[in-house]
């Protein structure tokens, strides 16, 4: 299982464009973050209400459906930027040079493949439930307060879209290796072993004790 990845930057194209599109990736990344603290603070007001004035929040559980896809798709993309999602390297860590780029290529595209039907599918279930002409632009609600539920079932087709656009780049970055027999190219993850991954951790650590050595020092002239 891979532990953390590198993604190395240089000026060219397929890097400005991997940069360009880490902040749309972060930013949804964000989102995602704040619908986890959200949920919590639902969860906070609505037991508080129950054991207080036993009135819970009502319709906690629509709101939490309206959440979940917050959760659920909005950081793939990013992490998948980063190599950080969920996978065995057994195999792949004992390759090197093209035989590693032609197994991530090709691993790569099977995932778009997939993303693109799910794009499709989710897209389509979306449609379903939007209509302009009804109340609310939805032909469906949930059963307790009749939220909408169209905005939530367009979060996925968008995080899908946005992972569709990661994983074309890393397909671009990744036939570039395979015909150039790069070493190390730019716009993918780079899998660390544990030690170049303590190293990275210990350098983070030393910059970051630099700086508050530094603002300590200024405060006190």
């Amino acid at each position: 299982m891979a532990a953390g990845a590198a993604v190395l930057e240089d000026g060219s194209l397929i890097s400005r464009l991997d940069r360009g599109l880490l902040k749309a990736e972060r930013l949804l990344a964000l989102l995602s973050g704040i619908a986890v603290f959200s949920l919590m603070i639902l969860a906070v007001v609505s037991v508080g209400g129950r054991n207080a004035i036993n009135a819970p929040l009502p319709g906690y559980v629509d709101w939490i459906e309206q959440i979940m896809p917050l959760i659920a798709f909005m950081g793939i993309a990013y992490v998948q930027r980063d190599g950080t999602h969920i996978r065995m390297d057994i195999f792949i860590g004992a390759l090197r040079g093209r035989a590693l780029w032609l197994f991530e290529l090709v691993s790569v595209l099977l995932i778009l493949f997939l993303i693109l039907a799910l794009v499709w599918g989710s897209w389509s279930h979306f449609l379903r439930s939007f209509d302009f002409a009804a109340p609310l632009w939805s032909r469906d609600s949930s059963i307790d307060i009749g939220l909408p539920i169209w905005p939530a079932k367009l979060l996925a087709p968008v995080a899908f879209a946005v992972l569709a656009l990661r994983l074309m780049l890393q397909i671009w970055g990744y036939g570039r290796a395979l015909v150039l027999g790069l070493e190390a190219p730019v716009a993918v993850p780079l899998v660390q072993s544990a030690a170049e991954l303590a190293a990275a951790e210990a350098e983070q650590m030393r910059g970051h004790d630099s700086g508050t050595d530094n603002n300590s020092t200024g405060g006190q002239g």
